[in-house]
Formats: structure tokens, sequence, C-alpha cells
């Protein structure tokens, strides 16, 4: 029996997915690819759930980029297009997904891996993880929607320089820029990191994680200010009036008197 492709664990309202290919450098193939996608769309619908984490099987990499090797037989540019939706429908699952979705570098983030870990809504990484924009060292340009999310993230001069140059940047590095917004500290487990940068998230009422992330979600895409305004009033109605709130408002008077 073939092991798992995408290893999936729900534990304490946070979904963990881990690409399981560490002999292969968790590459991403089209089989993969539609694993995470079908995992994400399986469990949008959970109202439990808090956060999500993606992560890579092993200490060398969280994921190499496209496989290679499957993608070596695509020439013509309707195959290109069918492998971009393909991996485009797994990524905007990722992106789309309704509560915070954080990639946890266990090891190096390549082209395509690089991709899935903007795709994430935040990222956090093991001290020896690289990553990098590679693909222009293949002479090709980012496939999967994650040259967009670099620009959007960085900017357009800085987002520019790092695909052109197609450097692997150190996790030190990646924090400066604005890539990371954690790394392990020096004999911290990446798994230590995780529980470590979830525990603000696991603090939020279900409720609470949807509504900061639609937020989020939409300033990203670049909505107006009346858009902003108007997501953010409906997700104060709905949790104001939300049982959650009311218990929290009960366990403060309480601690106070």
């Amino acid at each position: 029996m073939h092991p798992a492709l995408l290893n999936i664990q729900v534990e304490r309202d946070v979904l963990y997915l881990t690409l399981n290919r560490p002999a292969k450098h968790n590459a991403l193939s089209t089989a993969l690819l539609t694993e995470l996608r079908e995992a994400f769309s399986l469990y949008r619908d959970d109202p439990t759930l808090k956060a999500a984490v993606v992560t890579g099987a092993g200490e060398q990499s969280f994921a190499a980029g496209g496989d290679l090797k499957e993608f070596d037989s695509i020439r013509s540019a309707d195959q290109v297009l069918t492998m971009r939706a393909t991996a485009m429908a797994a990524l905007d699952a990722v992106r789309h997904f309704p509560v915070p979705v954080i990639a946890a570098l266990n090891g190096d983030a390549r082209g395509g891996g690089a991709e899935l870990a903007l795709a994430c809504d935040l990222r956090i990484a093991a001290g020896h993880t690289k990553i990098g924009f590679i693909q222009s060292r293949l002479a090709i340009t980012p496939a999967w929607g994650g040259g967009v999310d670099l620009l959007e993230l960085l900017g357009s001069a800085k987002g520019l320089r790092l695909m052109a140059s197609g450097d692997l940047l150190t996790a030190e590095t990646a924090l400066e820029l604005g890539l990371l917004e954690a790394v392990a500290a020096p004999n911290q487990t990446i798994s230590e990191c995780i529980e470590d940068f979830l525990e603000p998230l696991r603090r939020l009422t279900p409720l609470v994680a949807r509504g900061l992330k639609t937020l989020s979600a939409a300033a990203k895409r670049g909505a107006s200010r009346e858009e902003l305004l108007a997501l953010e009033a409906q997700s104060l109605v709905d949790t104001w009036v939300h049982d959650d709130h009311w218990k929290a408002v009960a366990r403060l008077f309480k601690s106070e008197s």
C-alpha cells in the first residue's frame, strides 16, 4: 500500500495538512495538488475550525515546487494551461479557506512551493529554511498565482527583484523582508514554533476567526474602503449577537468582580 500523499489531522480546532512525499522533496504532483484542493474543500464548512496549517514531511523540504518529472511531458500551450488550472484550483482553495491558513515551512520552499507558501495567509519557518521564486532559473515565470501574491505582499520593485534573481533567501532574510511572520528559535522545533504561533488564534472563537480572515482576504484582493467597511460591519453584527460574545462578557465581569 502506498502512503498517503497528504496527511490530514484535526486537533484542537485546527486543521493540519502535511505534504507527504519526503523522498521527492514534497514535490507538488497533479495528484497531490488535487488532494490538497479536495481537503480544503472538504473542511471549509467545518464551523469549529479556527485555523489551518500546511507543512511538509521531513526536515529538508516544505515543497520543492512542481513535480518536474511529471510535468516534463507538458509541451503545448493547452497542456500548460491545463496544468495551471489544476494547480490554481488547489492554491485558490487555500487562499479562499474561510479561516487563517499558516504555511509552516519545515524546510525549503522553492518555485511552486514558494507559491503555495504565499497562497497561505501567514508563514513561519524552521531556522534552516530557504525560500525562493526560482522559476527564472528554469526560464519560466511563476505559474500558479504566486507571482501576483508576491507583488501584493512586497510591492512591485522588491517582488520583481526576487523573481528576476531567482535567489533562495534564508529564513532570517525572508523575515526581514516580510515574507515570513516568525522563525523558530534556536533549539526550537518547527512543531513547537507552530504551536506557539497558533496560540493567539486558538483563543479566538470560530466566528471571529472567520470574520478576521474575510476582512484580511478582501483587503488583499484590493477591495475598496467602502467594501471593507461593509464587511467589517457585517462581521461585527454576526459576532456581537452570537452567544460566544455574551459568554466572553460574562467571564470578564466575573473576573473583575
